[in-house]
Parts: structure tokens; C-alpha cells; sequence
């Protein structure tokens, strides 16, 4: 249940270089799967289930990759515009507890996803091949990521929390 994709692995060079498309693909076509979910889940007065015990609610989940995604475009932007910048790590976990969860409608979030998901997608679909290869360091898994291997992470990650929505519409 904590993995519903499974955990991520960093893709080879040549990997990430092969599926810059699908990335984007994903990146681009995230908000609108997170939408139905969304609304399946909000008419199924499931918001506030968790994917499994101890885990995150539906509400902190959508709400979670509204923040978590507007901290990947800021990193992907910095990675296209700095040399080799390093990208500071936050505590999700406490975000995810701040009275904004709750008190906010999750359809705030999920207009932040499609705004951010069009600009963030644009970007990346106009990337020369010298820019996907631009590099920044991630101070707390110490991985340096390529523009590539970047967009890579967040396209699992968008699905691998879209798979915890699912696993609590198939209850």
C-alpha cells in the first residue's frame, strides 16, 4: 500500500533520455486523472480515508501533490536557469499537517495542479536536448539528478499518489 506503483529507481542516462516524452506526457496529464479521482472520491464521501493505516487522508494526499509539484517546477526551473543548483529538501510530512489541509477545499488544489501542470509541461516540451542534460543536486537523498532523471521522479511520483487515491476507490 505505500507503494501502489512501486518505489521509484532512478533511471540510467539513456533511460531518462528515451522517455522525456512520456515524462512530460505524465507530467502534463496528471491534473486531469487527479480530478476524476477527486471527484469520485469527494461524491463517495471518502476524502478523508486513508490508503492504509497510518497513512495520509485523500484530502492530504491531493493537497500534498499541489505542494510537493509546485516545489518540482520551482526545482525544475532553477535546474534550467543555475549551474548545477542544489535543491533543498522540506518536511512534506509537516506540511501536510498545517490547517490549510483541512480548512481548504481540495478543488484549490487541484486548480493549482492544472495551472502549474500546463506551465511545468510546456516547459519541459520545449527543452533542447543540452537542457534536459542540465544537472542540480538534491541535498537530502544526495542524488544528483539531469533535467531528465528530474521529470522522471515527478511523473512517478504524480501516479504513485494518484495509485494511493485508487487504492481507496477500490474499497
Amino acid at each position: 500500500m505505500r507503494y501502489p506503483i512501486g518505489p521509484f529507481s532512478l533511471p540510467n542516462h539513456e533511460t531518462a533520455a528515451a522517455n522525456r516524452l512520456d515524462y512530460v506526457k505524465s507530467i502534463g496529464g496528471l491534473p486531469e486523472e487527479f480530478a476524476a479521482a477527486a471527484k469520485e472520491l469527494k461524491e463517495r464521501g471518502l476524502l478523508d480515508e486513508s490508503y492504509r493505516e497510518d497513512g495520509w487522508t485523500a484530502r492530504q494526499v491531493i493537497h500534498h501533490v499541489a505542494d510537493s509539484h509546485t516545489n518540482a517546477y520551482v526545482r525544475h526551473k532553477r535546474t534550467l536557469t543555475e549551474d548545477h543548483p542544489t535543491i533543498t529538501p522540506y518536511d512534506e510530512t509537516r506540511w501536510a499537517e498545517l490547517p490549510d489541509v483541512t480548512a481548504v477545499p481540495v478543488e484549490v488544489s487541484l486548480d493549482i495542479l492544472r495551472g502549474l501542470h500546463l506551465r511545468w509541461a510546456t516547459m519541459l516540451a520545449t527543452c533542447s536536448d543540452k537542457q534536459w542534460e542540465r544537472t542540480a543536486f538534491h541535498a537530502g537523498s544526495g542524488w544528483t539528478y539531469r533535467l531528465d532523471t528530474l521529470a522522471a521522479h515527478y511523473s512517478w511520483h504524480g501516479q504513485h499518489h494518484l495509485g494511493h487515491l485508487k487504492v481507496i476507490l477500490s474499497r
